[in-house]
Protein backbone atom coordinates (compact mmCIF):
# COMPACT_ATOMS: atom_id res chain seq x y z
CA UNK A 1 0.00 0.00 0.00
CA UNK A 2 1.41 3.42 -0.86
CA UNK A 3 1.90 6.23 1.67
CA UNK A 4 -1.02 8.31 0.42
CA UNK A 5 -3.42 5.42 0.98
CA UNK A 6 -2.01 4.82 4.47
CA UNK A 7 -2.40 8.50 5.35
CA UNK A 8 -5.96 8.40 4.01
CA UNK A 9 -6.65 5.51 6.40
CA UNK A 10 -5.35 7.62 9.29
CA UNK A 11 -7.60 10.49 8.22
CA UNK A 12 -10.58 8.12 8.03
CA UNK A 13 -9.63 6.93 11.57
CA UNK A 14 -9.39 3.39 10.21
CA UNK A 15 -7.24 1.18 12.44
CA UNK A 16 -5.92 -0.55 9.34
CA UNK A 17 -3.58 2.47 9.11
CA UNK A 18 -1.69 1.10 12.09
CA UNK A 19 -1.41 -2.36 10.59
CA UNK A 20 -0.22 -0.98 7.25
CA UNK A 21 2.28 1.35 8.94
CA UNK A 22 3.68 -1.58 10.91
CA UNK A 23 3.84 -3.78 7.82
CA UNK A 24 5.57 -1.19 5.65
CA UNK A 25 7.74 0.67 8.16
CA UNK A 26 8.01 -1.59 11.21
CA UNK A 27 11.47 -2.94 10.38
CA UNK A 28 12.73 0.54 9.49
CA UNK A 29 11.52 2.01 12.78
CA UNK A 30 12.82 -0.95 14.78
CA UNK A 31 16.28 -0.49 13.26
CA UNK A 32 16.31 3.15 14.36
CA UNK A 33 15.19 2.27 17.88
CA UNK A 34 17.65 -0.65 18.19
CA UNK A 35 20.55 1.58 17.15
CA UNK A 36 19.71 3.93 20.03
CA UNK A 37 18.53 1.52 22.70
CA UNK A 38 20.37 -1.55 23.97
CA UNK A 39 17.32 -3.56 25.02
CA UNK A 40 15.20 -5.07 22.24
CA UNK A 41 12.09 -4.80 24.43
CA UNK A 42 12.63 -1.06 24.83
CA UNK A 43 13.09 -0.67 21.08
CA UNK A 44 9.90 -2.63 20.35
CA UNK A 45 8.00 -0.52 22.88
CA UNK A 46 9.20 2.68 21.20
CA UNK A 47 8.06 1.38 17.83
CA UNK A 48 4.63 0.55 19.28
CA UNK A 49 4.50 4.04 20.78
CA UNK A 50 5.34 5.40 17.32
CA UNK A 51 2.07 4.07 15.91
CA UNK A 52 0.14 5.71 18.76
CA UNK A 53 1.91 9.05 18.19
CA UNK A 54 1.21 8.82 14.48
CA UNK A 55 -2.46 8.03 15.19
CA UNK A 56 -2.70 11.12 17.40
CA UNK A 57 -0.84 13.37 14.95
CA UNK A 58 -2.67 12.38 11.75
CA UNK A 59 -4.96 14.29 11.34
CA UNK A 60 -4.31 17.22 11.40
CA UNK A 61 -0.86 16.45 9.97
CA UNK A 62 -0.53 15.08 6.45
CA UNK A 63 3.14 14.07 6.48
CA UNK A 64 5.15 13.68 3.35
CA UNK A 65 7.16 11.51 3.24
CA UNK A 66 5.52 9.19 5.76
CA UNK A 67 8.73 7.18 6.24
CA UNK A 68 10.63 10.24 7.52
CA UNK A 69 7.71 11.25 9.75
CA UNK A 70 7.54 7.82 11.40
CA UNK A 71 11.33 7.59 11.61
CA UNK A 72 11.52 10.94 13.37
CA UNK A 73 8.85 9.91 15.88
CA UNK A 74 10.68 6.65 16.58
CA UNK A 75 14.01 8.40 16.94
CA UNK A 76 12.65 11.02 19.33
CA UNK A 77 10.87 8.41 21.46
CA UNK A 78 14.01 6.28 21.54
CA UNK A 79 16.22 9.21 22.52
CA UNK A 80 13.76 10.13 25.29
CA UNK A 81 13.87 6.56 26.58
CA UNK A 82 17.66 6.51 26.27
CA UNK A 83 17.97 9.71 28.33
CA UNK A 84 15.56 8.34 30.94
CA UNK A 85 17.55 5.11 31.26
CA UNK A 86 20.96 6.75 30.99
CA UNK A 87 21.34 7.08 34.74
CA UNK A 88 21.02 3.31 35.08
CA UNK A 89 23.57 2.66 32.31
CA UNK A 90 21.07 0.93 30.01
CA UNK A 91 22.29 2.76 26.91
CA UNK A 92 25.25 0.49 26.31
CA UNK A 93 27.53 3.45 25.55
CA UNK A 94 26.86 3.74 21.80
CA UNK A 95 24.59 6.79 21.99
CA UNK A 96 26.88 8.49 24.49
CA UNK A 97 29.71 8.19 21.96
CA UNK A 98 27.51 9.65 19.20
CA UNK A 99 26.33 12.51 21.40
CA UNK A 100 29.90 13.25 22.49
CA UNK A 101 31.10 13.29 18.87
CA UNK A 102 28.39 15.73 17.83
CA UNK A 103 28.62 17.71 21.05
CA UNK A 104 31.97 19.07 19.92
CA UNK A 105 30.43 20.87 16.96
CA UNK A 106 26.88 21.71 18.08
CA UNK A 107 25.69 24.46 20.42
CA UNK A 108 24.52 23.69 23.92
CA UNK A 109 20.80 24.11 24.57
CA UNK A 110 18.79 25.20 27.56
CA UNK A 111 18.36 28.95 27.04
CA UNK A 112 15.13 30.91 26.59
CA UNK A 113 16.12 31.57 22.99
CA UNK A 114 16.73 27.85 22.56
CA UNK A 115 13.77 27.12 20.29
CA UNK A 116 14.68 29.90 17.86
CA UNK A 117 18.35 28.94 17.96
CA UNK A 118 17.48 25.29 17.38
CA UNK A 119 15.46 26.17 14.25
CA UNK A 120 18.29 28.34 12.95
CA UNK A 121 20.86 25.65 13.69
CA UNK A 122 18.68 23.04 11.98
CA UNK A 123 18.46 25.23 8.88
CA UNK A 124 22.25 25.62 8.77
CA UNK A 125 22.74 21.86 9.21
CA UNK A 126 20.21 21.14 6.45
CA UNK A 127 22.08 23.45 4.07
CA UNK A 128 25.36 21.82 5.12
CA UNK A 129 24.00 18.34 4.39
CA UNK A 130 22.46 19.45 1.09
CA UNK A 131 25.89 20.69 -0.01
CA UNK A 132 27.67 17.40 0.68
CA UNK A 133 28.34 14.75 -1.95
CA UNK A 134 25.79 11.90 -1.63
CA UNK A 135 28.14 9.37 0.00
CA UNK A 136 29.33 11.84 2.64
CA UNK A 137 25.76 12.93 3.36
CA UNK A 138 24.65 9.30 3.69
CA UNK A 139 27.59 8.47 5.97
CA UNK A 140 26.79 11.44 8.21
CA UNK A 141 23.10 10.56 8.40
CA UNK A 142 23.75 6.86 8.94
CA UNK A 143 25.99 7.72 11.90
CA UNK A 144 24.18 10.64 13.52
CA UNK A 145 20.55 10.13 12.55
CA UNK A 146 20.22 6.34 12.41
CA UNK A 147 22.96 5.68 14.97
CA UNK A 148 24.79 3.11 12.83
CA UNK A 149 28.16 1.90 14.08
CA UNK A 150 31.34 2.72 12.19
CA UNK A 151 31.67 -0.96 11.25
CA UNK A 152 28.13 -0.97 9.78
CA UNK A 153 28.86 2.17 7.74
CA UNK A 154 32.15 0.71 6.52
CA UNK A 155 30.37 -2.43 5.29
CA UNK A 156 27.55 -0.43 3.69
CA UNK A 157 29.95 1.75 1.69
CA UNK A 158 32.70 -0.89 1.17
CA UNK A 159 35.26 1.20 3.07
CA UNK A 160 37.75 0.53 5.83
CA UNK A 161 36.65 1.53 9.32
CA UNK A 162 39.57 3.96 9.59
CA UNK A 163 38.42 5.68 6.41
CA UNK A 164 34.92 6.06 7.83
CA UNK A 165 36.23 7.38 11.17
CA UNK A 166 38.47 9.97 9.54
CA UNK A 167 35.73 10.94 7.08
CA UNK A 168 33.24 11.48 9.89
CA UNK A 169 35.82 13.48 11.84
CA UNK A 170 36.41 15.74 8.83
CA UNK A 171 32.65 16.16 8.35
CA UNK A 172 32.20 17.16 12.02
CA UNK A 173 35.03 19.68 11.72
CA UNK A 174 33.54 21.06 8.52
CA UNK A 175 30.12 21.34 10.20
CA UNK A 176 31.70 23.12 13.18
CA UNK A 177 33.35 25.66 10.84
CA UNK A 178 30.09 26.20 8.93
CA UNK A 179 28.19 26.77 12.16
CA UNK A 180 30.82 29.26 13.36
CA UNK A 181 30.71 31.11 10.02
CA UNK A 182 26.91 31.31 10.30
CA UNK A 183 27.22 32.81 13.76
CA UNK A 184 25.88 29.83 15.68
CA UNK A 185 27.36 29.99 19.19
CA UNK A 186 29.07 26.72 20.04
Amino acid sequence: MDDTAIIDLYWARDEAALTESERKYGAFCLTIARNILAAREDAEECVNDTWLRAWNAIPPARPSPLRAFLGRITRNLSLDRFRAGRATKRGGGRMEVLLDELGQCLPAGGSVEGDFDARETAAVITRFLDGLPPVQRQMFLRRYWFGDGVDDIARRFAMREGTVKSGLHRLREKLRRVLEEEGVAL
